[in-house]
């Protein structure tokens, strides 16, 4: 039985993010997915999050939680705690981590604004360049120093392996060439967690 609603759109990856932390903590089911165009002045996410911004989850009482990283806070909780957030010093880890991969997937989405948003002749190429700098800086970091996958995903590898899904959605993969470890590594987290093959999209 739905007791929450999600707001969100399928090629989002902090909704993405929200999905599979609810997978992974068997709250699935007590969620209602709503298609919401963030674009639109007439759509009630305005109304839920003054931002407007997705996801946003609304619970059983009307009140709303948003952005994503509150949403999993709230779920993990909702769980029983310390499920894909634990506690001391391995939550500071995971969350920072959680912190970077959002980081590569802002600046992903603010290289797709300024194509989608600006006609060819007006786009800024320092700008993209600088958000592409964010994101090279990024995940070279993360192929050097290498990343962990619990039994369990924690929060940070589920949010990095949405940041890497992004990236194949809107830039064709291009990271992929001069990343193996990484490859390897969102090989064997969609192998471990079916929630990500289920939440593909490919447009």
């Amino acid at each position: 039985m739905h007791t929450m609603i999600l707001r969100s759109s399928p090629p989002s990856p902090y909704g993405r993010k929200v999905k599979i932390a609810a997978a992974l903590l068997g709250l699935s089911e007590k969620i209602e997915i709503v298609p919401t165009n963030t674009i639109d002045p007439a759509d009630s996410i305005r109304q839920q999050n003054p931002l407007g911004k997705i996801p946003a989850l609304i619970l059983a009482d009307g009140a709303v939680i948003y952005d994503s990283r509150v949403i999993v806070e709230y779920l993990d909780i909702s769980a029983g705690g310390g499920k894909i957030i634990p506690q001391g010093a391995e939550r500071i880890q995971t969350l920072t981590l959680q912190a970077l991969a959002d980081g590569i997937m802002d600046a992903a989405i603010l290289q797709m604004y300024e194509r989608r948003f600006r006609d060819e002749d007006r786009r800024e190429a320092k700008w993209i360049a600088h958000q592409q700098g964010k994101i090279d800086r990024a995940l070279s970091y993360l192929e050097e120093r290498g990343v962990s996958l619990h039994a369990t995903p924690l929060i940070g590898e589920i949010a990095l392996a949405c940041a890497l899904g992004y990236l194949d959605l809107r830039f064709e993969g291009a990271w992929r060439a001069k990343h193996p470890k990484l490859v390897a590594w969102l090989d064997r987290f969609a192998a471990a967690v079916p929630a990500f093959e289920k939440t593909r999209v490919t447009s």
